[in-house]
């Protein structure tokens, strides 16, 4: 028996009508971006042409690239129809599954892409090195080809774009080039957070500040807070309030609120003013200076210390240096947030570290002396690219959505600049030369220093999905330090398994009281905890100095030798 097939409607005079109005305000969007850049002698931000751009060019060379991408996609998925299932967001809407084209699409897809990630696991002849490379790369060529990154193969795309009449794309090509000229990918609405109002909230005032950082003292809460202080550096190529962000996330909040005194260090978003900076003034004119400002406006003889990420490693510097000068005492316990001091297990940031990676740094950095925090912020996106790039190419662009508010996006696309000099040499000596896990590897203001000498007592915290200071790079530390230590690794990655307040009961954390040598050790007998790891960390801090004191007097900002300069969160972390 024939099967009736209803064939769809022939356009009308009117759709026609319309499709052409929607393709001519598109290319007036593109023509008038372009216009602008020529003005502007710019055709993307930061980058200078070598001669005057052709508009037709460009839209010729956009039309090429889009087609060798559908092109790619079309041979991968000639070459197998074998059925490959996954929990995977990118498909998770239901016309993936019920319309038997695109669900064709969608298990060839992720069987070709399971064959090839497989695949270079059994490639002979290579070290671990080159086969990370390799794993990278085929990974970004797998996400990038993904069915759910093109129009015409996306199922949700083509119904959005029969729905609005075009008006879809008409947005997110708006975005795009909205994006192009700010210089990197919305990934959060614009306009809903603003930091000291939504974010970084946590009373407190600048109590000092220096050509390269503020140092923010928070108002306490509570009638007594422990004697000994605590100084939080934060990452210098991020912005300090991923600790503060609203305050049911804020780390600082919650610190105050625990009976602590705590001190934040909110670095300057580098200038031509600090081209010149090393790792020298990172420990001398930054932690040294800041622990020793807080001794001294508390009158104390020690303070609490916390490094998160690159911060961690140039904490483990200052430990370094104030053992070798027999003045170790002024930090009573060191936390590292997700701190590498031994790259030999780093993540795949190494993979940005190649002759090309470090020639682009120069070039980009000789005018000024300093990188614009957009390039650094674009190579962590790459780092989970499925996540952070094409989750809004299809968003943004494709469905012409406005993406979400999000705190921890605002933040991360909140970015920094960073000196050149102390950027490249950071990359070198630490990353790839290692040279801070050697004795005497490094020096600080002339002085060699050995990480196997301090016997600071630590608290380590890594992440278990961490993927830019993986937990077995992190858990190098333990066998540096010679003092005592306690290692926590925590659920998810480099920012959620640091910010995650105990009142959201997410995630967990495991302890391992035992005498363990490895990482592998430490999980095989690990206990594990639901929630958050904040609380066996207070407690940790409270153990290595109980004794409190009233807050009153210099324990409120201001009310000490150091009067206040301005309301935190300073200006400092508002300045790009």
């Amino acid at each position: 028996m024939a099967t009736e097939t209803t064939l769809p409607p022939l356009p009308t005079l009117e759709d026609w009508q319309h499709w052409t109005s929607v393709m001519g305000r598109a290319q007036q969007m593109l023509m008038e971006t372009w216009a602008e850049s020529l003005k502007a002698g710019e055709p993307l931000p930061g980058v200078k042409p070598a001669g005057p751009p052709d508009a037709m060019a460009l839209l010729t060379a956009g039309a090429a690239a889009w087609s060798k991408g559908l092109e790619a996609w079309g041979n991968l998925l000639a070459a197998t129809q074998k059925a490959a299932e996954t929990k995977d967001k990118r498909f998770a809407a239901p016309e993936w599954r019920e319309n038997p084209l695109f669900d064709t699409i969608r298990q060839s897809y992720l069987a070709i892409s399971d064959q090839l990630l497989t695949g270079i696991e059994q490639v002979e002849g290579l070290d671990e090195a080159a086969r990370q490379r390799l794993r990278f790369a085929t990974k970004a060529f797998v996400d990038a080809l993904s069915p759910s990154n093109f129009a015409l193969t996306n199922p949700q795309v083509l119904k959005r774009t029969v729905e609005t009449r075009g008006e879809n794309l008409l947005n997110g090509l708006r975005h795009m080039l909205d994006d192009i000229r700010a210089g990197q990918m919305t990934q959060t609405k614009k306009g809903a957070f603003e930091v000291g109002t939504h974010l970084a909230t946590t009373p407190g005032k600048v109590v000092k500040e220096t050509p390269l950082y503020q140092l923010i003292q928070y108002t306490p809460t509570t009638d007594k807070v422990l004697k000994t202080p605590l100084v939080v550096f934060p990452p210098w190529i991020n912005r300090f309030y991923i600790l503060d962000l609203t305050p049911e996330k804020s780390f600082v909040r919650w610190c105050v609120e625990q009976g602590i005194t705590l001190f934040m260090v909110s670095w300057k978003s580098a200038d031509e003013s600090l081209a010149h900076v090393t790792l020298d003034d990172y420990v001398l004119r930054g932690q040294v200076d800041a622990i020793d400002t807080v001794r001294d406006l508390l009158e104390v003889e020690s303070v609490h210390a916390i490094g998160y990420c690159v911060a961690g490693t140039t904490l483990a510097a200052t430990l370094a240096y104030l053992q070798a000068k027999g003045e170790a005492d002024k930090v009573k316990s060191a936390t590292f947030f997700t701190a590498q001091v031994d790259f030999a297990a780093a993540g795949d940031l190494k993979l940005f570290l190649g002759d090309e990676t470090m020639g682009l740094l120069t070039q980009l950095t000789a005018e000024k002396g300093y990188l614009d925090g957009r390039y650094m912020a674009a190579t962590f996106n790459l780092l989970r690219g499925r996540d952070l790039v094409w989750n809004y190419v299809v968003g943004n662009y494709l469905l012409g959505e406005e993406p979400a508010p999000f705190d921890l996006l605002h933040w991360n696309s909140d970015v920094t600049n960073l000196p050149a000099g102390w950027h490249k040499d950071y990359l070198d000596t630490l990353y790839k030369g290692n040279k801070l896990a050697e004795c005497g590897g490094i020096t600080v203001d002339g002085m060699p220093i050995d990480l196997s000498q301090v016997e600071t007592s630590c608290y380590i915290q890594a992440g278990r999905e961490d993927h830019i200071a993986p937990p077995e790079s992190v858990w190098k530390i333990m066998h540096h330090f010679r003092g005592p230590k306690r290692f926590v690794l925590a659920g998810s990655g480099h920012i959620a398994g640091v910010v995650n307040p105990p009142s959201a009961g997410k995630y967990q954390h495991w302890v391992n009281e035992g005498d363990v040598t490895s990482l592998d050790e430490f999980v095989a007998g690990a206990t594990e905890h639901k929630g958050s790891w904040w609380p066996d960390w207070a407690k940790w801090l409270r153990a290595q100095a109980p004794g409190e004191v009233p807050a009153t007097a210099a324990r409120v900002p201001g009310k000490g030798k150091l009067p206040a300069i301005e309301d935190a969160p300073g200006r400092y972390v508002t300045t790009r």
